[in-house]
C-alpha cells in the first residue's frame, strides 16, 4: 500500500476518534469512500469504547 493512501486512512481514523470523543453520532461520518468510512467508524468505535471504560470524561 502506498504511503499516501495509508496516511489518508490514518487521518480518517484519527478524525473519527476525535468525533467519538466529542460525542458526535456515527451518522456524522463525512466520508463516502468505503475504506475511509470504515477507518473513520473504527476510530469512532474505539473512542466510544474508551469513554465507556472511563479513560475520558
Amino acid at each position: 500500500m502506498k504511503r499516501q493512501k495509508r496516511d489518508r486512512l490514518e487521518r480518517a481514523q484519527a478524525r473519527g476518534y476525535q468525533a467519538g470523543l466529542n460525542g458526535r453520532s456515527s451518522e456524522a461520518c463525512p466520508y463516502q469512500a468505503t475504506d475511509a468510512r470504515t477507518n473513520w467508524l473504527g476510530g469512532w468505535r474505539e473512542a466510544r469504547g474508551d469513554m465507556q471504560q472511563g479513560l475520558y470524561k
